[in-house]
């Protein structure tokens, strides 16, 4: 089982680099950044985990420079987003940000994707909360035109792009329904989700990884009946506190990486946590071995 990592890096945090390098030293397989623009201070969404608000929310680091900047100074780490609210960009920059990211990566990177619980910020985005899930969707489409071996127009609900002439391509090849780098997306079990899920994505990241012994076989049947090839399906918990047994536990519904959560702190903390965190990630390379 591939061990990653998220963080909400920020100004008061350790640095990408730092961070990379040790990661990819101790044998980790991936990081992952989340993705907020800003937070207004008037909001009445509330947070989803309950409480105040983590400071860090206000502060990320643009995850795009973030990671590439993780991805100049590591050779084998992957590098994803966890997740990248496609419908606060527009999605002719976000292509290019996201090809140019995997190209220059060697084809490292994982888009991970989600519609967002903060309904100020998206707003202030000019985004209608109520059709945010089709937008996204209608996003992805334009993008994989963009993304496509040969120019492809493309022409949307929500806007669309003429026959382009746009590279850099992302390295992996389509799949199936898939064109682009790797794509999970993010957000709670249901009909809807796991629709997109298996009309545009390679799988799925749940956040916690609660109820996967339910929720896993549910959307296997929604995959199945989308036509897609089962053994394709990838499944990633995230922001995932491990333990011995919860991992096993994984590992028996055929999960084969896994995302764990480190403090949004400054160096010393997060070094020492990785050392707390390195006989998983050690377990992990050992398997990896031939």
């Amino acid at each position: 089982m591939r061990i990653a990592v998220t963080i909400f890096l920020t100004d008061e945090t350790i640095t990408p680099t730092r961070l990379a390098r040790e990661l990819e030293q101790r044998g980790f397989a991936g990081l992952y950044l989340p993705e907020h623009t800003h937070i207004p201070v008037e909001r009445t969404t509330p947070y989803p985990a309950g409480g105040d608000l983590p400071r860090e929310y206000g502060r990320t680091l643009d995850p795009f420079v973030a990671l590439g900047q993780a991805a100049a100074v590591t050779e084998r780490l992957g590098l994803g987003t966890g997740i990248t609210l496609v419908a606060q960009h527009d999605p002719i920059d976000l292509a290019k940000q996201i090809a140019t990211l995997d190209h220059l990566s060697g084809g490292r990177f994982t888009l991970g994707l989600g519609f967002g619980w903060n309904v100020e910020e998206a707003a202030d985005h000019g985004v209608d909360w109520r059709t945010r899930r089709e937008l996204v969707r209608d996003r992805m489409a334009l993008m994989r035109a963009l993304w496509a071996e040969q120019p492809e127009a493309y022409e949307g609900s929500f806007g669309g792009v003429r026959a382009s002439l746009a590279f850099p391509k992302p390295v992996q090849k389509p799949r199936g329904p898939v064109t682009g780098p790797r794509t999970l997306v993010g957000g709670a079990a249901g009909p809807k989700l796991f629709a997109h899920i298996s009309e545009y994505a390679d799988g799925w990241l749940p956040i916690g990884g609660r109820g996967l012994s339910e929720s896993v076989p549910v959307l296997r049947a929604a995959w199945a009946d989308a036509g897609r090839d089962p053994a394709a399906l990838q499944v990633v918990p995230y922001a995932v506190l491990p333990t011995p047994g919860k991992l096993a536990h994984y590992a028996d519904l055929g999960i084969e990486e896994v995302v764990v959560q480190l403090p949004s702190q400054g160096e010393s903390e997060v070094l020492r946590v990785l050392d707390e965190l390195g006989p998983f990630a050690g377990q992990a390379r050992q398997a990896r071995r031939p």
